[in-house]
């Protein structure tokens, strides 16, 4: 029984910490992945472009499953992946994300 209580005594924080977030409603530009990842797909659902600019950032992230759904959702949204891999570390996701970054600034630049 002692061991029992040590053990849940011992997951208590981690349980807790759990509730809290999901209380939260999705948001994009949230830094939680568990917040954003739902709100990529909620966007990609809705075709709602207007997401693009910060799936664009989030190509940066040091979370592989925000960059995923990101490159996942700018693919659904526009067609293209512009050579970007998410798995692929940093400095070999740069010149891809440089591409996504001169796409995004032409992509403004057309619609002024």
């Amino acid at each position: 029984m002692a061991k029992t209580s040590r053990i849940i005594f011992l997951l208590m924080p981690a349980l807790l910490s759990l509730g809290c977030v999901a209380h939260e409603a999705p948001n994009i530009k949230s830094d939680v992945p568990d917040l954003k990842i739902p709100a990529i797909k909620i966007a990609v659902q809705n075709h709602d472009k207007s997401a693009i600019p910060q799936l664009v950032h989030d190509l940066n992230s040091d979370d592989p499953a925000v960059r995923f759904y990101s490159i996942d959702g700018l693919h659904s949204l526009t067609g293209q992946t512009l050579g970007y891999r998410y798995f692929d570390d940093e400095e070999e996701r740069k010149p891809a994300l440089q591409r996504w970054n001169d796409w995004l600034a032409a992509q403004r630049v057309a619609s002024r």
